[in-house]
């Protein structure tokens, strides 16, 4: 079993940063490839970035290349968000995911989910 608790959501104006925090336990939690999924109001949910369990791969949405960064610290068993030039249709509730890498990428979710960390962007 993987337990996932997100944080670093909260309001930030268009243009802004935030940073979101995934930490995760259990035993084999490194071993997992990690996910960022968002679902906004109304819509499906969908995904974000991912990376590989080491870290040598990562995978991004081309709604937010070049703004967001996703990386991982094995150590701490964390996985962060880095998001920039934020924009109000970002707004949504962001979900940490552990899984499998392939399945990110091929438009499935993972198989341990956090309990999500709402993102707000004003105009």
């Amino acid at each position: 079993q993987v337990q996932l608790v997100e944080s670093g959501g909260g309001l930030v104006q268009a243009g802004g940063s935030l940073r979101l925090d995934c930490a995760a336990s259990g035993r084999t939690a490194s071993n997992y490839a990690m996910g960022w999924f968002r679902q906004a109001p109304g819509k499906e949910r969908e995904i974000v970035a991912a990376i590989s369990w080491s870290g040598g791969s990562s995978y991004y949405a081309d709604s937010v290349k070049g703004r967001f960064t996703i990386s991982r610290d094995n150590g701490k068993k964390s996985v962060f968000l880095q998001m920039n030039s934020l924009k109000p249709e970002d707004t949504a509730v962001y979900y940490c995911a552990a899984g499998r890498y392939s399945d990110y990428v091929s438009g499935h979710g993972g198989d341990y989910w956090g309990q999500g960390t709402q993102v707000t962007v004003s105009s």
